[in-house]
C-alpha cells in the first residue's frame, strides 16, 4: 500500500467514527432546550424530567465527540501537508473561527447547563442549553463551508504556486457550502429524532413510564418528520448545485454514461463500470434526471477522461440507499403519528422503531460517502488531486502504524459510548417527586 492509499484510509476511519457523534449532538441539543423550555413556560415537572434524561445522553456523546475530532485537524498538518501548504489560507481560516468562536461558546455554556442546576434561575438556565444548541449547530457551519470551499472553490487567486483568499464573503457564502450544511445539519437533527423514538419504544415496549415515554415518542417523531421532509427538500436543491458544479459526481450518482439530452431517472440500474455502461436499465421515467438536476443536458462519465471519474458503484449505491432511507424515515415517523393514540400497544412497530435507531446514521455516513468519494480523484475539486496533497515526508509504514492504533483507541471509544449510552438509557429518567 502506498501513502496516499493509506492516509486516505486513515482520514475515512478518523471522519466517520467522529461522525457518529456529531448529527446527534446536533439535534439532540435543540430537543433538550426545547424540553426544557417546555418545563419554565408550563412548569410541568415531567417536561424537566425529560431534558435531564435526554441532557445526560446528550453530554455522554458530546464529550466522547470531542475527543474523536481532535485528531482529525492533526491530520492535515502530518498525512496533508501538502494539502496544507497549498490551501491552508483558505481552509484555516473558517476551521479558526469555528475553533475560537463556536466550540468555545458551546464548551462554556455546557459547563453552565451542567453544574447550574438550582444555582441560577430557571429561565437562564434554559437559556443556555439554547446557546449550546446554538453554537453546536454554528460549529457545523463553518466547518461545512471549508468542506463547501474543497467542494466548489471561490474567492480565491493562485499566487507562489498557493490558493491564496482575495474574498472571504464569497466563501462564507459559497451556495455549496450553505446547502451542504442546511443538508447536513437537518440530517442530524433525523439523527436525535429517531434516537428518542426508538430510547421511547423500548420504555413503552416494557411497560416503564408510559405516559412520559409517549410525550417523548411525540415530540421525536415530530421533529423527525419535519426534519426529514426538510431534507428531501434541500436535497433537491443540492442536486441542482451538484449538477451545475460537479458534473462528474452527479454523472456517478446516477451511473449516466453517455450525455443526454431530457435524460430518465432508470429506477432499476446496475452499473458497469469495466464496460463503462449499465448492465441493466429498466422502469425509467421520463425526463426525471434533467428536472432533479435542473439542467435539460446532463454529461456522461464518458466525456470526461478515465482519470478523473469518480469510483462509479460506490457512488451511486451511497446515493440510492441514502435516498431510499432518506424516505423511510418520512414514512415511519407519519405511521408513528398515525397510530399514536394505541401506540404503546403496537409491539412489532415499537421493535421497528427501536432497531430503526441506527438507520439515520447509516443514511448520514452514505451521504458523506458520495460527497467524499464523488469528488474523487479531486481533493479540491478542479484545482488540487488527492494525489498531489498528501505528505512527501510520510513513510507508508508510519500511516499504518497510526491507522491501526486510531482503529484500536476509537474501537475502544466506541464501546464506551455505546456502553454508557445503553445503560442510562434503560435506567429511564430520574423517580417523578412525590
Amino acid at each position: 500500500m502506498d501513502t496516499v492509499l493509506l492516509s486516505r484510509l486513515q482520514f475515512a476511519a478518523t471522519a466517520a467514527f467522529h461522525f457518529i457523534f456529531v448529527p446527534l449532538t446536533l439535534g439532540l441539543s435543540i430537543l433538550v432546550a426545547y424540553m426544557e423550555t417546555k418545563y419554565v413556560r408550563t412548569g410541568d415537572k415531567d417536561y424537566l424530567r425529560m431534558a435531564k434524561f435526554w441532557g445526560r445522553l446528550f453530554v455522554i456523546n458530546f464529550a466522547l465527540g470531542v475527543v474523536t475530532g481532535i485528531t482529525m485537524e492533526f491530520q492535515f498538518g502530518m498525512n496533508w501537508a501538502e494539502y496544507s501548504r497549498y490551501v491552508g489560507d483558505i481552509f484555516g481560516s473558517p476551521l479558526a473561527i469555528e475553533a475560537t468562536v463556536a466550540f468555545f461558546l458551546e464548551s462554556t455554556f455546557l459547563g453552565v447547563w451542567i453544574f447550574g442546576w438550582n444555582k441560577i434561575s430557571p429561565k437562564l438556565h434554559a437559556l443556555s442549553i439554547w446557546l449550546v444548541a446554538l453554537a453546536t449547530n454554528l460549529s457545523a457551519l463553518w466547518i461545512l463551508i471549508a468542506n463547501g470551499w474543497m467542494q466548489h472553490p471561490v474567492g480565491y487567486v493562485i499566487n507562489n504556486n498557493r490558493a491564496e483568499m482575495v474574498d472571504f464573503w464569497a466563501v462564507v457564502t459559497n451556495a455549496y457550502g450553505l446547502l451542504k450544511f442546511a443538508h447536513t445539519v437537518l440530517s442530524g437533527w433525523v439523527v436525535a429524532g429517531f434516537f428518542v423514538l426508538g430510547i421511547s419504544a423500548y420504555h413503552l415496549l416494557n411497560k416503564n413510564e408510559t405516559e412520559f415515554f409517549k410525550k417523548c415518542l411525540k415530540i421525536g417523531a415530530i421533529f423527525a418528520l419535519v426534519s426529514s421532509i426538510l431534507v428531501a427538500a434541500v436535497g433537491d436543491f443540492h442536486a441542482k448545485e451538484v449538477a451545475h458544479t460537479q458534473p462528474t459526481k452527479l454523472a456517478a450518482m446516477e451511473s449516466l454514461w453517455n450525455t443526454t439530452t431530457n435524460a430518465p431517472m432508470y429506477l432499476l440500474l446496475i452499473p458497469d463500470p469495466e464496460n463503462e455502461k449499465n448492465s441493466v436499465e429498466a422502469i425509467g421515467i421520463p425526463s426525471m434526471l434533467s428536472i432533479l438536476a435542473g439542467k435539460k443536458e446532463i454529461k456522461g462519465l464518458k466525456e470526461f477522461s478515465p482519470s478523473e471519474r469518480p469510483p462509479v458503484t460506490l457512488t451511486f449505491v451511497s446515493f440510492r440507499l441514502m435516498v431510499g432511507l432518506g424516505f423511510l424515515f418520512i414514512l415511519l415517523t407519519l405511521l408513528v403519528l398515525i397510530k399514536f393514540r394505541y401506540i404503546e400497544n403496537s409491539t412489532i412497530f415499537l421493535k421497528l422503531l427501536l432497531w430503526s435507531i441506527p438507520l439515520p446514521y447509516i443514511a448520514g455516513q452514505l451521504g458523506w460517502i458520495v460527497a467524499e468519494v464523488g469528488r474523487q480523484p479531486w481533493i479540491v475539486y478542479g484545482l488540487l488531486k488527492t494525489t498531489d496533497a498528501v505528505s512527501k515526508a510520510v513513510e507508508p509504514s508510519q500511516v499504518l502504524a497510526s491507522l491501526i492504533g486510531f482503529t484500536v483507541f476509537y474501537g475502544a471509544l466506541g464501546i464506551i459510548d455505546i456502553y454508557l449510552l445503553a445503560k442510562y438509557a434503560r435506567k429511564g429518567p430520574e423517580p417523578k417527586e412525590v
